[in-house]
Formats: C-alpha cells, sequence, structure tokens
C-alpha cells in the first residue's frame, strides 16, 4: 500500500510566504525564530485572541497543508509535539510561584497540555473523527506518521492530517542553557563552549492513499535509540532493503546534524560510509534544532521532489541531479535517531 503526500504547510524560520513579518518578540540569542504569516487568512481575529502563539502556527501550517491538498475535513487529525504549549505552561508556573500556589487561573493550565493544538484544529474544523497527539520526545513527529501509516493500512479510504510542532519561549531558553542541553563543552578553546541554535516551527501534510499530479509517495518511517555505529549502519541497510533499495538508490540525503561533533559523530560517519554519491541537504543551520525538527526537513524534501532543484541555501553536497529518492536522516543530541524515507511518484 502506498501513501502519498498531497498537501504540505508550514509556518518555520524560512517562510516562502511573502506574507509572512518577523516576530514582534525580543530576539533569544542563540535561536531561530519562526516567521509568522498573517493568520488572519485562516482564523477569525476574535479567536485568534484567545489561541497562544504555538496554536496559531499549527493551525495556519495544517490549515494550508489541507487547503492544497482540496481537503475541507480530514478524517483524522494526529500531531507530534515535543513540549506542547510552553509559553501557556511558562505563564501557568510563573503564576503558581507568585500565588504562592492559590487562587491559580485554570486557563493556562487548561491551553497548556500537548493536545491542544490537535484538539484546537479540530474544533475549527468540526472534525469530529480520530484526533491523537504524540509526546515522545525527539521521535513525536515520526511516531505521529507511524500511526498515520498504520491507519491507512487499516483505513484506506481516508484522509489524514499529519504534523510536528514545537515553539521557543524566553523562559524555556534561559532553562535549556542553564542545564546546557544543546552546549558543547570542547577540550581545545576553539570549541569550547559551542551552541546549537535552538528552533521552533510547525509543519502539516495531508496523506492518503490516492495521489494527485504534485504527490510525493511517503514510504517508510524507523526510529532507533542511542544506537552503537554499527547498529545505526545496520538498521539503515535493513531500512533501505526492505523497502527493496540500497544506499546507491538514494539519490539525496537530509541529515540532520546540528553542528556539533559529539552530537553528529554518527551521521557523519554514516554519510562517508554509505551515502558517498548522494546529494547532502542540510536543514538545521535554518531551521535551528528542536524536537520536531524532522517535520521541517520533510516539508523541504517535499518541495525538493516537486520542484527538482535543491535550494542553494540548503546544498551541503550538491549532484545536480533530481531527486527521486530522499532519505531523512536525523539525530537529537546523539540520542535519538529516525529515518524517514520519501519517493517520488
Amino acid at each position: 500500500m502506498a501513501v502519498y503526500i498531497n498537501g504540505i504547510g508550514k509556518v518555520s524560520p524560512a517562510m516562502a510566504d511573502a506574507s509572512a513579518v518577523a516576530v514582534p518578540l525580543q530576539p533569544i540569542p542563540f535561536s531561530k525564530m519562526a516567521l509568522e504569516p498573517n493568520y488572519e487568512r485562516w482564523i477569525d481575529s476574535k479567536q485568534l485572541r484567545r489561541m497562544s502563539r504555538v496554536i496559531r502556527m499549527g493551525v495556519a501550517s495544517g490549515f494550508t497543508a489541507l487547503q492544497e491538498a482540496g481537503i475541507k475535513v480530514p478524517d483524522a487529525i494526529i500531531t507530534g509535539t515535543g513540549y506542547g504549549c510552553k509559553d501557556d505552561t511558562g505563564i501557568f508556573i510563573r503564576k503558581m510561584i507568585e500565588n504562592d500556589e492559590t487562587a491559580l487561573n485554570p486557563t493556562p493550565f487548561i491551553q497548556s497540555i500537548h493536545n491542544s493544538i490537535g484538539s484546537q484544529i479540530g474544533l475549527l474544523l468540526q472534525a469530529r473523527g480520530y484526533n491523537q497527539t504524540y509526546s515522545h520526545g525527539a521521535i513525536s513527529f515520526e511516531t505521529a506518521l507511524m500511526d498515520a501509516l498504520m491507519t491507512l493500512d487499516e483505513y484506506q479510504e481516508k484522509n489524514l492530517l499529519v504534523g510536528g510542532v514545537d515553539e521557543i519561549t524566553e523562559l524555556s531558553q534561559r532553562i535549556i542553557n542553564r542545564f546546557g542541553t544543546f552546549r558543547h563543552h570542547g577540550a581545545n578553546a576553539d570549541d569550547a563552549g559551542m551552541q546549537v541554535l535552538h528552533g521552533e516551527g510547525a509543519a502539516f501534510f495531508s496523506l492518503s492513499t490516492k495521489s494527485t499530479s504534485s504527490s510525493v509517495c511517503l514510504a517508510d518511517v524507523s526510529t532507533l535509540h542511542e544506537p552503537s555505529a554499527s547498529e545505526l549502519n545496520a538498521e539503515v541497510e535493513r531500512f533501505l532493503s526492505a523497502n527493496c533499495l540500497s544506499a546507491m538508490d538514494v539519490d539525496c540525503v537530509l541529515p540532520g546534524i546540528s553542528g556539533i561533533e559529539k552530537f553528529d559523530e554518527l551521521v557523519n560517519d554514516l554519510l562517508d560510509k554509505q551515502f558517498p554519491s548522494s546529494s547532502l541537504v542540510g536543514f538545521k543551520h535554518i531551521c535551528g534544532e528542536y524536537l520536531t525538527a524532522t517535520g521541517f526537513a520533510m516539508h523541504l524534501a517535499v518541495e525538493i521532489m516537486r520542484g527538482g532543484n535543491i535550494p542553494e541555501a540548503y546544498a551541503l553536497r550538491d549532484l545536480a541531479r533530481k531527486p527521486s529518492t530522499m532519505l531523512i536522516i536525523n539525530q537529537y543530541t546523539g540520542t535519538y535517531y529516525s529515518l524517514i524515507l520519501l519517493k517520488a511518484c
């Protein structure tokens, strides 16, 4: 059974939409903030005032994907998010401390739950079908894709809306910097204190078992946790073989390298050994590092396969051939790894 991506939508630090505007917030150091569109194209101004920023991003990208696919109401909505609505969580925690845990307003708590994004899309569309949210760390988006593949395998006439969303806030960035999650304390003066760019964004996809003239095939998804170099190499070989491919058949690889050697070591070694003749497309230097960055990567891969060209800003190694098979290999802090395979229809 083939699954097709028929519509895509995103809100990210690399918006292609000419109407995108700079975020009206103070820039956060070591971060890539999303450029936000005019949300009133999709959401009523009265409703907008009651929505947090991350929900707005999710709704806009989800509606864009559905509009492109020509779907008014999806049969299911499946969302992946690492941290959910962090801004509302921060507001609730701040009020809890300020009020000494008394007389708390429940609204920020209600709006902070992870499934607020998918729920809001469902409410706006009056979509009463299956609505699921996965929060599985850096494989949240991949888990949502796996659910979608299984759902379409069982219900082949359905149209699904699947996406990944995460935001960055000033409070969350301060906490991340405090614990040094993305900081590399190198032994040399040149790499001591290197900082990964922390990012954010929303990317949604309309999936179906029926294709259109602009469809791209979502072939397979796989995840790993703390693999060794040999385990990662073996899984890539198994993954490609299960889809009747070898490494030589992969036209383009999107490696989720962060710029910190200790995190990127296994992926860089894999690229050298198995994919010396494939084009390489980077994405985290544009969107930053976050738990659902593979949503941005998949959106980029679909755009490249539709257009046939790799944008210069993303090309790490461009072999100037139109890709018909693209493989996303992501890593997050050297702990979570995932593989997403796309094919031309």
